[in-house]
């Protein structure tokens, strides 16, 4: 640790302690920045995936390919910063909690109640795949995050440094447990938090909540009113407004005034509109204090979601351990598993049927059960993408497995058939090149980035294969890979007769397309050097 004898400091050192203090000073949160090894190890490799082809699942070649990335999240985002910049409409992750119960590992070490860096351990964590997070949202996106009360006040504060005050929505209170959790403590805390931030507030627009069969319940018609069922609103309201204090007489004769401070919603003049449209509802007596009509029909699009998510709504704990156990009988529960149907509800919120869903802390997949549940519901072609790595054989043994049998259809615990809910998957694992920015590098980096291509180009289906060009598809949109400016002749031979749009990757030293080399096919392709589009993005985030 240094002393503060600055006038002996080199210069370098002394620019960063200045930036330190000048942190120090603003509203927010601080805390000592701890290395990470899954960060430093960037320093010298850059990361890749391969894909598993072995584990591949296809059902429906209509629909989008989901992706499953093994390897640890920081790699995974840092690829699909280059792969899907501003190209993802949700991210919902559930980090772990770090309650000092062997949940939360740094540096393959388990973070417990004794380590006095547990909170800046968590924090440097979060943070760094937080901003790389940000990058992949688009202006309309949003991030909703589960957490507990140990980092509650943490992520908020964290939040709001990365994606902005202003961009704060709601701290949704979610109730976990049905019923006591711990009778001794002082309090048994029966609910978690999601919190949720929009990359832009301005550009958001989040859905309403379908309404359920409850809420429709509460609508009634016991006058036979031809526009269907209504339930019965206030005609009163507080603090009072002074002109809108007056007398309604009843069908009986009955005189009403609205309750002391308070005074009624509509004027005289739209009382009076509203009687006469028989939207005002003295009673079955026709003696009561007067209410409003609102019929069923005119509020069925939706409900504004409340901040409150009660279990029956939602579910909570034990449905998510229980959902598990149904398809993977085999598996110990997890402690804190998250249930299909407050997924569910995150999802009918925020997504539209073409959405691109990313949970980079994927754990048992329940994100991308319930995406493949809502697809199936209303006919959409959403995209999941989850990121996990294998501790304990979680993205192998569960998550993938779950993903799989959720897809193909399974036997329950009753030895009942569930039927499958149809999709694609594909798995993916992180792999590393050497960072050291040599023509040899430069190369081996082009030849190890074809799967990082086709998951930013969603092409899967090969085409061409050969040594130094390969061809893929999805539909009627191709990528080319022109590995070898030499086999520029060879590749435009192989796409002369293919119809469709092409997104073509040359390897290129320079960062040059060799436009003039395509004039016959120009009409058709889209060219892009690699690496030095890959390489811009690695720059930045392992500067």
């Amino acid at each position: 640790m240094k002393n503060n004898d600055y006038q002996n400091w080199p210069k370098a050192e002394l620019i960063e302690e200045i930036k330190r203090l000048k942190k120090r000073k603003k509203y927010g949160l601080v805390w000592e920045e701890k290395p990470e090894d899954v960060v430093e190890i960037c320093k010298d490799k850059l990361p890749v995936v391969k894909e598993i082809k072995n584990k591949a699942i296809i059902t429906d070649k209509n629909k989008s390919v989901n992706i499953l990335i093994e390897g640890d999240n920081y790699h995974a985002l840092s690829i699909l910063n280059y792969t899907h910049e501003r190209k993802v409409d949700v991210i919902y992750i559930d980090p772990p909690y770090n309650t000092g119960n062997k949940e939360f590992v740094f540096n393959d070490k388990i973070v417990d109640l004794e380590d006095s860096y547990r909170h800046s351990k968590w924090l440097s964590f979060v943070e760094k795949r937080l901003r790389l997070a940000k990058s992949l949202l688009k202006n309309t996106g949003v991030i909703f995050i589960s957490i507990d009360d140990n980092e509650m006040a943490q992520i908020k504060l964290l939040c709001d440094e990365i994606f902005g005050e202003a961009n704060f929505i709601a701290n949704i209170i979610w109730q976990k447990a049905y019923s006591p959790v711990n009778l001794r403590k002082s309090f048994s805390a029966n609910h978690d938090f999601v919190i949720c931030y929009a990359k832009g507030i301005s550009s958001l627009k989040l859905n309403q909540l379908p309404r359920t069969k409850e809420s429709e319940k509460r609508y009634k018609n016991p006058d036979n009113d031809p526009r269907g069922p209504w339930k019965p609103t206030d005609l009163s309201v507080g603090p009072a407004i002074e002109k809108n204090i007056y007398e309604i007489i009843t069908p009986r004769g009955r005189k009403v005034l609205p309750p002391k401070g308070r005074s009624w919603v509509l004027n005289k003049q739209r009382f009076q509109e509203f009687l006469k449209d028989d939207r005002i509802w003295f009673g079955s007596n026709k003696n009561s204090v007067p209410s409003i009509k609102k019929f069923l029909s005119e509020v069925k699009i939706g409900m504004t979601p409340l901040t409150i998510w009660p279990y029956q709504e939602v579910g909570h704990n034990q449905d998510a351990k229980k959902e598990i156990k149904s398809i993977l009988p085999n598996e110990l529960p997890f402690d804190t598993p998250k249930p299909l149907r407050l997924m569910d509800r995150i999802l009918k919120l925020s997504t539209n049927k073409k959405s691109i869903v990313l949970d980079f802390m994927a754990g048992s997949g329940t994100t991308g059960h319930a995406v493949l549940e809502l697809n199936k519901e209303d006919g959409g072609n959403r995209q999941f993408i989850l990121c996990t790595n294998n501790e304990n054989n979680i993205c192998t043994d569960v998550c993938y497995p779950r993903i799989k049998k959720a897809i193909e259809g399974y036997k329950n615990l009753k030895d009942e058939k569930v039927k499958g809910l149809s999709g694609n998957l594909r798995y993916f694992k992180t792999d590393f090149v050497n960072a050291v920015p040599t023509d040899k590098n430069k190369k081996k980096l082009t030849d190890q980035a074809t799967e990082m291509l086709c998951i930013k180009e969603g092409t899967f289906v090969p085409v061409l294969n050969r040594k130094y060009i390969k061809i893929l598809k999805n539909g009627n949109h191709y990528i080319g890979i022109i590995f070898d400016q030499l086999a520029i002749p060879e590749f435009e031979k192989a796409i002369k007769h293919i119809k469709g749009r092409f997104s073509v990757y040359i390897f290129s030293l320079s960062d040059e397309t060799f436009d003039e080399e395509f004039a016959d096919v120009k009409q058709k392709i889209k060219l892009s050097p690699i690496p030095e589009a890959i390489l811009r993005v690695y720059r930045r985030i392992f500067r």
